[in-house]
């Protein structure tokens, strides 16, 4: 693994630990944000170790398109709910309508979108370890 590829990783980790404790004290649109990004940087990490230059894009079937795109079995990512949590990046920040984000996520949302993360970034790191 690169350095750069594991700087990526790392701050996956860092971003995912967040999300979790972010989550315990209840702030559920934030430990869904901080998920999405943990997701977000560990595939990305994946992009990195491929020696290309990741995009600035929050989408996460992008980035799984792009690791396809390079020879990289994206199957164990296939069925996760992937989507949800690229949805999340802007919804969990900025209010809808007169809806506050902190109004809008639950510890359902969060719960769903902590296993979604903790499985791309064990999926990432699996990949990049060999």
């Amino acid at each position: 693994m690169t350095p750069r590829a594991e700087a990526w990783l790392r701050q996956a980790r860092n971003d995912l630990e967040a999300a979790q404790v972010t989550a315990q004290a209840g702030f559920h649109a934030q430990a869904c944000y901080l998920a999405g990004q943990a997701a977000e940087k560990a595939l990305k990490a994946a992009i990195v170790a491929t020696g290309s230059t990741p995009p600035h894009s929050h989408s996460l079937e992008r980035l799984v398109t792009l690791l396809r795109e390079q020879g990289i079995s994206t199957e164990p990512l296939e069925g996760l709910h992937l989507k949800a949590l690229t949805r999340m990046n802007s919804e969990t920040r900025y209010p809808h309508g007169d809806e506050a984000p902190a109004d809008l996520f639950d510890a359902n949302d969060t719960a769903q979108a902590l296993l979604t993360a903790e499985r791309v970034v064990q999926i990432a790191a699996a990949h990049l370890a060999g």
